[in-house]
């Protein structure tokens, strides 16, 4: 009945056009990814704490005020990174109500139900994050949080712009789809290995010696080479991957996306190597975190482009048959 009753408003807004919904659904992917990149920007600059508590900022205000126990510059870092919260909130719920008033399939409105269902949980997780100090493990599954955010917004984007009437079209074998799966699962290997470095590692998010950030007690060279060793893995199944692709034909879609996510891990391996050569510095973490999102996404819409949903349409008769 209140669904019903939500239909009924969200039908007096104006009628989206694809166009619409597509960049819509790119701002959704933008905005989640981004808003990780921002809070790589306040573990770098020692702001994790610059609002220390959750939901205000300061106990009895949402905002920062004039403490001069934490510096202005970190109260307005870490206040900025949450004010995002608000513009990944906006577009989350602005894709919902988009493909309910176009009325798309079921499979597209139980993807963008998910944007502000994650949205929420992760500032749930983010608050659990200040709450606890910055311990690693709760940074770790805030970043591993937004990865799957953009996973689930890339294939969200891929299905708006399949036509709902459309009967499904498989551009990979089987084999090949899971191989592409698989890598997917080597994605997130390398993202928790990445994170597990990062608890090791000097960006604790705050520098306070009253109350310092407890880091993950492993040495750091042995989480590197995990990480490095299951980078190289996910390489080498995109690799084997692309032989496999290219040996049974494939679309000049799934061409593209698969040499632009061959690029994108390139450049972050690349990213990594001067990391660890020169003493991870911040600009580089931030680097890394934007070249982990653009890995998730890219290896997203691969796996998404080799099974679609296209228009057929119907041949045109034959001039014998004209004739006939």
């Amino acid at each position: 009945m209140l669904y019903r009753a939500f239909v009924g408003l969200v039908d007096r807004l104006p009628l989206p056009s694809p166009r619409v919904q597509r960049l819509t659904a790119l701002a959704v992917i933008l905005t989640q990814a981004g808003i990780a990149v921002t809070g790589s920007v306040v573990r770098v600059t020692a702001s994790g704490l610059g609002c220390p508590t959750w939901p205000q900022c300061f106990p009895g205000s949402f905002t920062p005020t004039g403490v001069s126990e934490v510096a202005v510059v970190h109260q307005a870092v870490e206040f900025g990174n949450r004010l995002l919260t608000f513009v990944v909130s906006l577009f989350a719920g602005l894709i919902v109500l988009a493909v309910i008033r176009a009325r798309r399939r079921h499979e597209v409105l139980v993807y963008a139900w998910l944007m502000p269902g994650g949205t929420v949980l992760q500032a749930v997780i983010g608050g659990i994050t200040v709450r606890t100090g910055l311990l690693w493990w709760t940074v770790a599954v805030h970043l591993l949080a937004s990865m799957l955010m953009v996973w689930l917004a890339t294939v969200l984007y891929a299905k708006i712009g399949e036509p709902d009437d459309g009967i499904e079209a498989v551009h990979a074998p089987a084999p090949l789809r899971w191989l592409t799966a698989l890598s997917g699962v080597a994605l997130a290997a390398v993202l928790v290995a990445g994170t597990l470095v990062t608890a090791a590692g000097p960006h604790a998010g705050d520098k306070s010696i009253d109350r310092p950030v407890a880091r993950l007690e492993v040495e750091i060279v042995t989480l590197v080479h995990l990480h490095s060793q299951l980078l190289v893995g996910y390489l080498a199944l995109l690799i084997g991957l692309a032989f496999g692709l290219f040996a049974v034909g494939v679309t000049p879609t799934v061409r593209a996306r698969l040499f632009t996510l061959l690029a994108i891990v390139c450049a972050q391996a690349l990213i990594g190597v001067v990391q660890y050569f020169t003493d991870v510095p911040a600009v580089l973490v931030v680097l890394h975190v934007a070249g982990a999102g653009a890995c998730t996404a890219a290896t997203a819409a691969l796996w998404a482009s080799l099974r679609t949903r296209e228009t057929v349409t119907a041949p045109l008769p034959s001039a014998a048959a004209q004739a006939a």
